[in-house]
């Protein structure tokens, strides 16, 4: 069994840890800047659906779906998932892709299925549907806790024998001067590994640069809302992502609703150094354009704010696996907002990859080399927004 460094103690590293151990590699050890779950994971959204447009990432989805369902059982930690069903929204003249593609999950095992206007105005009364051809439901989707989730992931990986060092940031990769990494070096000192995972988000390419690579990564920040909702009751039950609006919400617990944006800058954007509260006349806007398909959401307080950034790759799909010329190293980075949802299926696939074991859902095509190669990721049935 190879000795294992993984950097970053957010959803994907702690998942990957927590599967090598499973797998019954003893020497790993998770190595963070900070603590688990303090990053961007703490910040997520934590949004879980299956509704995507390309097969593997749908494979990832419905596989994580299941670990979240059975978290009790497969990490000895209380439920960490909250069921509310999810609708996908896209615009009129979509519909028919919308179609095609829950065909598409549907095969991959995806509890889904089209609904009509009159349909989601029955699951949801209160709100707008008039531009609403076809909708895509799921009502097994929900949403959990990224900074919950990355500890117990961690917390049961220690269990299993994982060390973990936190408050150690990693300054640089450590090479043997032939192009293989051999461990990394820390303010405390190097540490050496037959293999490095590298699951940094936004702090992934400044650690590539030390070893001479570099991937089309960006920081994108955004900001959330947390809304209260009104004297007549919840605003939405169900999580949606918007195409109509621009918008995606859900639930909240205490009776409140989480609203974010598609999009948000990415010049400039420091991950270490960004606001930490949204701008007033940001959530206003965000909730005018949400409140077109929930107008109940107009007169909603707001209670607190969330701001974050995320790895934004090229085509808004992960870079996992290996990176051309350098040995010893395997990048999971660029999840372009949908790391949380898909973490356990994920760090999975990792373990498989640094143990060269058969891969349950395939990754190659999430290959971090496909932008040099020129394979971005084209769904046969994107949205105009995917």
């Amino acid at each position: 069994m190879p000795e294992v460094i993984v950097v970053g103690a957010g959803v994907m590293g702690a998942s990957t840890a927590f599967h090598l151990a499973e797998r019954g590699v003893r020497s790993v050890t998770v190595v963070d800047a900070r603590h688990a779950g303090e990053g961007m994971s703490s910040r997520s959204s934590a949004l879980v659906r299956m509704h995507y447009t390309f097969e593997p990432e749908v494979r990832l989805a419905v596989d994580s779906l299941a670990f979240f369902q059975e978290w009790p059982e497969r990490v000895g930690r209380p439920p960490v998932f909250r069921e509310c069903g999810f609708v996908r929204v896209v615009p009129p003249g979509e519909a028919d892709l919308l179609r095609k593609n829950v065909e598409m999950q549907q095969a991959c095992g995806a509890e889904a299925e089209v609904i009509t206007a009159g349909d989601l105005l029955e699951l949801e009364p209160r709100w707008q549907v008039d531009d609403v051809v076809a909708a895509a439901y799921e009502p097994r989707a929900g949403y959990g806790d990224g900074a919950i989730v990355a500890g117990d992931f961690l917390s049961r990986a220690r269990e299993l024998g994982v060390a973990y060092r936190p408050g150690t940031p990693v300054r640089s990769l450590l090479t043997d001067g032939g192009g293989r990494v051999r461990g990394v070096r820390t303010g405390e000192g190097d540490l050496t590994a037959d293999l490095v995972v590298l699951a940094t988000g936004v702090w992934t390419r400044p650690l590539l640069a030390t070893v001479g690579a570099d991937l089309p990564i960006e920081a994108e920040y955004h900001e959330v809302a947390v809304l209260r909702d009104g004297a007549d009751g919840p605003a939405s039950r169900v999580a949606c992502i918007d195409s109509g609006t621009r918008t995606y919400f859900r639930p909240e617990p205490g009776g409140n609703l989480l609203l974010g944006d598609f999009i948000g800058p990415r010049a400039g954007i420091d991950p270490d150094d960004f606001p930490q509260t949204p701008r007033e006349e940001n959530v206003v806007e965000m909730v005018g354009r949400a409140a077109r398909r929930v107008p109940a959401l107009a007169e909603s307080g707001i209670t607190r704010g969330v701001t974050g950034i995320y790895d934004m790759s090229p085509d808004a799909r992960p870079m996992l696996g290996p990176v051309a010329g350098i040995e010893g190293l395997i990048v999971a980075a660029g999840f372009s907002g949908m790391g949380f949802k898909i973490c356990p299926a994920v760090g999975r696939a990792l373990s498989e990859l640094a143990l060269g074991e058969p891969q349950t859902v395939d990754v190659s095509a999430f290959s971090p080399d496909r932008f040099a190669e020129g394979r971005p990721i084209t769904p046969p049935y994107g949205y105009t927004d995917d």
